[in-house]
């Protein structure tokens, strides 16, 4: 049976194994210069205090392959559930050749049995190296990472780590388990694809940010927690919109950011501009204030932000909990795992014939 998985699986192998080697070609060629970059810009940001500047221009300056990079980790289980989970069944059962393969001394069971093991450790192997390789070339950038873009990230979070290997074998198990039930390898492969797009969706909005209790703290506003502040000659009153970060918690996932006004009550926020009540015509915050010098007049008028009592409410996930989270995650796939691939073996001997 080995041999004969073998056989059948060598040409898909082949072609992923070729594939991965081109991307870990092309990583491990930029890596070292990525890495001799961040390097060169840390001790020379550390000197003059501007490693805050340095973080976003260097992050800005590779956003598009950190983007393409994480995105081929990503989408990487969902090709291998289409590819060589779906067809793993249905290629028997359109060609015929289960009525001879399933009557032969070996048993439909163990049949099974070898090619979800060989074929399945495979999909988990190639999307640990894939993984593996993605997350060496990317760490300067992780450590540079814009909000939303950070370890902790949704988008980034499934492209690190242990879980690309759990979602490989969760989506390969997939495509096998609807390609028995719909037996045609087109449908099935559309119906794996349409499955596990809405299970990895449904994961990071609903599940993950639950697996362990959020974190709810007030936090002064700064140039860390603020993304913009408006004031407009037609407004009485400026205008705070808050970023999705939150002071001394670099990396964390923040799931809500909210402005309280002074009364402790819910302004708004969540990207939405605020209206603070902060007088424009005298103070920090005038505008002649400003105009004597910009960057020290707006802490100034933060700070006074501050004393009148707005705070930042946020909501997050610590950066600390990224490994526990990549475990956690990992478990819940391989029970669903699990549970597939024993409906796969019920219903192979007991509904195909």
């Amino acid at each position: 049976m080995i041999w004969l998985t073998w056989r059948q699986f060598r040409v898909a192998a082949a072609t992923a194994a070729a594939a991965l080697v081109v991307l870990a070609a092309a990583l491990a060629l930029t890596g070292p210069g990525l890495a001799s970059g961040y390097s060169a810009g840390i001790t020379a940001c550390a000197r003059d205090g501007g490693c805050p500047r340095f973080f976003d221009r260097f992050f800005d300056d590779h956003q598009v392959p950190f983007l393409a990079v994480t995105l081929v980790v990503l989408i990487l289980p969902a090709l291998l559930g289409l590819f060589w989970g779906a067809p793993l069944i249905t290629r028997e059962l359109e060609a015929g050749t289960h009525l001879l393969v399933w009557n032969q001394s070996i048993t439909r069971t163990r049949w099974l049995a070898v090619k979800l093991t060989f074929t399945g450790l495979a999909a988990v192997a190639a999307a640990g190296l894939c993984s593996l390789v993605a997350t060496w070339w990317s760490a300067p950038l992780d450590r540079s990472a814009a909000p939303g873009f950070a370890l902790m990230d949704p988008l980034v979070f499934g492209a690190r780590g242990i879980v690309p290997m759990a979602y490989a074998g969760f989506a390969f198990v997939l495509g096998v388990t609807v390609g028995m039930l719909v037996r045609r390898t087109v449908p099935a492969m559309a119906v794996t694809l349409a499955l596990f797009a809405v299970v990895q969706i449904v994961m990071p909005l609903t599940v993950r940010p639950h697996l362990l209790p959020p974190v709810s703290a007030a936090f002064e506003l700064g140039p860390e927690n603020v993304d913009a502040f408006n004031k407009s000659s037609d407004e009485e009153f400026p205008q705070v919109i808050l970023d999705w970060a939150i002071p001394g918690h670099t990396g964390a996932w923040v799931l809500s950011s909210r402005l309280t006004d002074p009364s402790g009550h819910v302004a708004g926020g969540d990207g939405v501009p605020v209206t603070v009540r902060v007088s424009m015509t005298s103070g920090p915050c005038a505008p002649s204030q400003q105009a004597q010098d910009p960057g020290r007049g707006f802490d100034a008028c933060i700070a006074e932000i501050n004393r009148l009592g707005y705070r930042q409410r946020a909501t997050y996930q610590p950066f600390e909990r990224f490994w526990p989270f990549q475990w956690i995650e990992t478990g819940i796939y391989a029970l669903l795992t699990a549970g597939l691939a024993g409906l796969c073996f019920r219903w192979i001997r007991r509904r195909l014939s």
